[in-house]
């Protein structure tokens, strides 16, 4: 079980299944690997009590809690309607999921990359907003393939993040060859509604007025005023607890010894790539785990991104602030990341009027005056001016003159709001995590001489217990249409119907 005392370790021998014992006794008994293991919460002392946050077991995967998963349907082709609360209406056409939804209506400028944007979990319960005319010519690539570290190849998360789709033009006849369906085949395979044939130019112009604003989308039905009060407010809600792994998984690197703790807020895969890529063996926790109590068994921290108000993780902000009142240990953050990471210094957060979501937002970087052109997703922005006396600004936005990062005057701490990673480009900011992973290096080689005995490299038991797998939860959907094939295969003709697809519930945003 995965507990908060997991670092008092195995005061004596645990209950440890056949299996595991064997694999112990493979790697040198249960000694170090099970002291190992146990500091992580992964393997129970008798007697202890556990705390109600995750359980652990064998081959665990990335699983994050459902509240009335949307509907899978046909591709809807349908008249639909995108309402601004106290806006304006837009009619168009669904191509689709039927459904109606409402969320915080956002706009991107990016130009490509929307597979990669709408899998963002830092999307959750946003409709998004495209201002490229013509949005979906090159289709959706495969959702199951995977690369070289058995990280997803081409999204950033199982599951498409968006609560809903908002384009002028949608292409429903795609070209590419990593292709495998449409944009509107795989919204409505994952019950999220979209909507085309709208001015996406007057929507942007309401948005960047008024601010980002409530909206909702609706198909097939006439518009009635009022319902303007059923809208769902995604700012009251603690969206990080929704696409947090609700277990810890393991991603190890070949090439490398060194091993980094992740805060997952909604991890986005490519930050594990370009993690474990350079080197680095991660770990990703539960946002909410109490990370300064494990700290001594890993070589840096890393937060990652995620969706909505920083203030809701106030778990996380203490967590973070008792580890570096604790731990000499290097610390990375991105997007919310860096948010919390201010946050747990003691800085405050601000809501920005509408946000910054592009691939080209220049951000200059004050202690080398180089700017780069970052990538971005945020609502929110860390206030410059209520940093702690031991930190300091370390980029700013040129566009908005808003904070960009901070970075601590002597130890090796640093956020950035922006996305290093930027799959979909660009990567001119990159070079961050070779500046943190050489931090990591350098505080590893300072503990092995302090204690030459240390080695933080997860053991094989560890990687065993945890599982490499960050996806494989089969969705609500996925069940229902199985067991429907399964029914009508033993004779059930009246599912037959519902097993060939078009009714049955997806779990969309579950990751």
């Amino acid at each position: 079980m995965l507990t908060q005392a997991g670092l008092r370790g195995a005061a004596r021998k645990p209950n440890i299944p056949m299996t595991a014992m064997t694999k112990l006794s493979s790697i040198g008994g249960y000694g170090h690997a099970t002291q190992r293991a146990a500091a992580l919460g992964v393997i129970k002392p008798s007697g202890q009590i556990a705390r109600n946050l995750a359980t652990v077991e064998n081959h665990t995967t990335r699983q994050m809690p459902v509240s009335k998963p949307p509907r899978a349907t046909s591709v809807s082709h349908e008249r639909a309607t995108f309402t601004i609360r106290d806006g304006p209406i837009f009619h168009g056409k669904s191509f689709g999921a039927k459904a109606n939804i409402s969320g915080e209506a956002v706009f991107t400028t990016s130009l490509v990359g929307y597979p990669e944007s709408l899998t963002d979990p830092s999307y959750r319960a946003q409709i998004l907003c495209f201002t490229q005319p013509l949005i979906g010519n090159y289709g959706v690539p495969s959702s199951s393939a995977r690369d070289e570290f058995g990280l997803l190849k081409y999204f950033e998360s199982p599951h498409l993040q968006a609560a809903g789709v908002v384009v002028a033009d949608v292409a429903e006849q795609y070209s590419h060859w990593t292709a495998v369906e449409s944009l509107g085949q795989w919204c409505a395979r994952e019950g999220v509604p979209a909507i085309s044939g709208v001015d996406t130019r007057a929507i942007v112009t309401h948005l960047r007025e008024q601010g980002s604003s409530l909206a909702r989308i609706t198909v097939g039905e006439e518009y009635d005023a009022d319902e303007d009060e059923a809208y769902t407010d995604p700012e009251g809600i603690n969206l990080v607890q929704k696409v947090s792994t609700k277990q810890p998984f393991h991603v190890s690197s070949p090439t490398g010894d060194m091993h980094v703790a992740v805060i997952d807020c909604g991890v986005k895969e490519n930050i594990l790539r370009s993690l474990v890529s350079r080197g680095a063996s991660v770990t990703c926790l539960p946002y909410d785990y109490p990370i300064h109590k494990v700290a001594p068994h890993f070589d840096g921290v890393f937060i990652s991104n995620g969706p909505g108000d920083p203030t809701h993780c106030q778990q996380t902000t203490y967590h973070l602030r008792r580890l570096m009142e604790t731990s000499q240990i290097p610390i990375m953050g991105i997007c919310l990341g860096h948010q919390l990471l201010a946050l747990a210094c003691g800085a405050r957060t601000i809501k920005l009027k509408y946000g910054n979501r592009a691939h080209n937002i220049p951000a200059l970087d004050l202690s080398s005056g180089k700017c780069h052109i970052t990538s971005q997703n945020h609502g929110y922005a860390v206030d410059a001016t209520t940093l702690p006396a031991d930190f300091k600004e370390y980029f700013v936005n040129l566009n908005d003159s808003s904070n960009e990062g901070l970075i601590h005057k002597s130890r090796p701490i640093f956020g950035t709001q922006f996305h290093p990673e930027a799959k979909g480009g660009p990567l001119d900011s990159a070079f961050l995590f070779e500046t943190y992973l050489e931090s990591v290096r350098r505080f590893k080689w300072s503990q092995t001489l302090l204690k030459p005995e240390r080695d933080n490299r997860p053991s094989p038991l560890l990687r065993d217990l945890l599982g490499t797998a960050r996806v494989g939860v089969e969705t609500d959907g996925a069940k229902f249409a199985r067991a429907a094939r399964d029914r009508a295969a033993n004779g059930d003709l009246e599912v037959e119907a519902e097993a060939e697809g078009g009714n049955q519930p997806a779990v969309a945003n579950t990751a």
